[in-house]
């Protein structure tokens, strides 16, 4: 699939992928259920008409030789994660990563995270 040709998932879906990276090929009723304590307004019936919305839409793999029907992301969760991010930047940040981390640094990161980033910085400094 080219990367452009990545669907954008909406708010909803990225709720059901995180549910799907985290429990791995899942059917329906357990993907409800882990979904639950997050959304617990959220039935059965929609759950499973989302899926099947975002098995059109290429989100997801659907495994129709089991009953019931296994579903599983169709891209790895750092892959989407980075086309997603790509594209922000390119759209909120005309094309600079420098200018997103530094709006992400401003007040939407830790003190445990900076230090965290900061060892990392410092890291990949030492490897050059």
């Amino acid at each position: 699939m080219l990367q452009n040709a990545i669907p954008h998932p909406t708010a909803a879906e990225l709720d059901l992928l995180r549910v799907l990276w985290r429990l791995g090929p899942a059917d329906a009723k357990q993907v409800h259920e882990a979904l639950l304590s997050d959304r617990p307004e959220a039935s059965y019936a929609t759950v499973l008409r989302q899926l099947q919305v975002m098995h059109g839409k290429g989100l997801l793999s659907r495994d129709e030789s089991r009953r019931p029907q296994q579903y599983a992301p169709a891209q790895k969760q750092d892959k989407l994660q980075t086309h997603l991010l790509k594209d922000l930047i390119a759209k909120a940040f005309a094309g600079s990563g420098k200018a997103l981390v530094l709006a992400a640094l401003k007040g939407h990161v830790s003190a445990q995270e900076r230090a965290d980033i900061q060892k990392l910085l410092d890291s990949q400094g030492e490897s050059k």
